[in-house]
């Protein structure tokens, strides 16, 4: 490993600057091994802070190793929630079948991690807040490309400032996208649900499972970490299409849900009163974003802002931070626009492979018909009695290429 003075890149003499909109999973991660390449890196968030609390986020398969390579896997080896069994209800809340979470998520005991979404945060800010310089409470405006030698961004508080790259690392809805590619539509894809997520007390005698009611098209779940006095409540539920009007509308949104679950039994009627005051109340549709190509000029996008692969895959978090690795990787010692054709001809196969899995395995908890949820029920009576799986190949699909940097 070479060191070099930090002020020059690795080939072309003066750093180059990257901006980074969101300091979610990928910006951070995105971060991290940019600045270990040699680029002078800024990350803009919209949020005051790096968000704490959230749902808990699956790191499986290569993203094991990228977050070993980045030193923070004994961080969250000690994070790891240690989820211990996973409870399908019937519409009367009668036991289905109690499974070993491993037997249909496809993880690895042991190995594969699960955490907290702010302890994974935490970490990756920790690990790059002293190297790349962070703007809070930002956003991008306007971005233009017109001049050739950089994209010009006016931010929404008003400053100018020019960058040889930027990237969008800012969500499924990502602002990025939009500036660069236009209106989000033509790359959504809509998989049928929406969900609302929230925290409520924990009020059930729950610790470190999993319990999920089911009747045709909607989903209850309770999802209880260690011993804490709080779980995360997810209402899922089927809809032809996705609203849209309600997105960016909490009153809607707690409208909606609770139309939808109105009549519904088992502790569904509580979850809705908890819903009504719940501060951290998060909604949005189960969906994808498949892009034909995943730069335009010098802007690049990654993690869900490029190919956001849904919550049924459980590999959203892992494509973020492999996605992240293999962009700085393939920008190193190359130009943007080589750097992006690499990122892209190294890493579509293995999202590609991981978005199509929402097709198998995960995708099955939330039948939309009565027998649907009858052959579902079924194969969970059936993986009972098998031991837990060693893994889908999908999450390790790739290998990470070597990594030479400077600091």
């Amino acid at each position: 490993m070479t060191r070099t003075d930090s002020s020059r890149d690795l080939r072309t003499g003066p750093r180059r600057t990257v901006l980074i909109s969101g300091a979610g999973v990928a910006g951070p991660a995105l971060a991290f091994w940019l600045n270990r390449h040699g680029f002078a890196v800024t990350v803009v968030e919209k949020a005051g802070a790096v968000r704490s609390g959230g749902y808990p986020v699956d790191v499986r398969g290569t993203a094991l190793e990228v977050v070993r390579r980045m030193g923070i896997l004994p961080r969250l080896r000690e994070a790891h929630i240690d989820l211990r069994r996973l409870t399908f209800l019937d519409a009367d809340g009668g036991e289905v079948a109690s499974l070993d979470p491993h037997a249909l998520t496809g993880g690895v005991a042991g190995e594969d991690l699960e955490v907290r979404r702010g302890d994974l945060t935490g970490a990756l800010y920790a690990a790059v807040r002293d190297d790349v310089e962070f703007l809070f409470d930002d956003s991008l405006d306007t971005l233009d490309q017109s001049s050739g030698h950089g994209v010009d961004v006016l931010f929404r508080g008003g400053a100018r400032r020019r960058f040889d790259m930027v990237v969008g690392a800012d969500g499924l809805h990502s602002r990025t996208r939009a500036l660069a590619f236009g209106p989000e539509r033509p790359f959504h894809r809509y998989l049928g649900y929406c969900f609302a997520g929230f925290t409520m007390p924990n009020t059930f005698g729950l610790r470190r499972e999993v319990v999920l009611w089911n009747v045709p098209g909607r989903a209850a779940a309770l999802y209880a970490v260690e011993d804490s006095d709080a779980v995360h409540a997810l209402l899922n539920f089927a809809r032809p299409e996705p609203p849209f009007d309600a997105f960016r509308d909490p009153c809607a949104q707690r409208d909606l849900v609770a139309g939808v679950f109105a009549d519904a039994g088992w502790e569904v009627p509580g979850l809705l009163a908890a819903l009504r005051d719940a501060h951290d109340l998060f909604f949005d549709s189960v969906s994808q974003i498949r892009m034909p190509r995943w730069s335009s000029g010098r802007v690049a996008l990654v993690g869900d802002a490029a190919y956001a692969p849904s919550f049924l895959t459980g590999q959203g978090t892992s494509l973020a931070l492999v996605g992240a690795y293999m962009l700085a990787a393939s920008l190193a010692g190359r130009d943007h626009a080589a750097g992006f054709v690499a990122y892209e001809h190294s890493t579509r196969e293995f999202v590609t492979l991981n978005q199509d899995q929402v097709g198998t395995g995960d995708a099955t908890l939330f039948p939309t018909t009565a027998r649907a949820l009858e052959q579902r029920n079924a194969m969970l009576r059936d993986l009972r009695a098998r031991p837990a799986s060693q893994g889908r190949p999908a999450h390790s699909a790739l290998a990470l290429p070597e990594f030479t940097y400077v600091t």
